[in-house]
C-alpha cells in the first residue's frame, strides 16, 4: 500500500513543538479529512484546541507502507509517526 505522508508541526497549550507525521492512503486526498485525524490525535494528547490547517499541516511525501502502518489504517484510517514533542 501506499502512503501519503504529511509533515505536521503543532503548537501546544504549553508552547513548545509538537512535530509528528500523519499518513493516510495515497487515494485520500481531502484536507479536510486528513486535518480531522491530525485532530483525532491531537485530542489523545490532550491538545484539543490547537489549531491544524494546512498552514500546519503539509504534504511531504509518498511512501510504501509497513505492515504496521497498514494495519492501523485499516483499523482507523490513518497512522501517527511521533517525531518530537508528543
Amino acid at each position: 500500500m501506499q502512503v501519503s505522508v504529511y509533515d505536521t508541526y503543532v503548537t501546544r497549550t504549553d508552547g513548545a513543538t509538537m512535530h509528528f507525521d500523519i499518513l493516510v492512503p495515497s487515494s485520500l486526498t481531502c484536507p479536510d479529512a486528513i486535518h480531522q485525524y491530525g485532530r483525532q490525535y491531537l485530542t489523545s494528547k490532550g491538545q484539543a484546541n490547537q489549531p491544524l490547517t494546512t498552514k500546519e499541516c503539509e504534504f511531504c511525501h509518498i511512501e510504501q507502507a509497513t505492515p504496521e502502518v497498514e494495519s492501523s489504517i485499516a483499523r482507523q484510517g490513518y497512522y501517527i509517526i511521533e517525531m518530537q514533542g508528543c
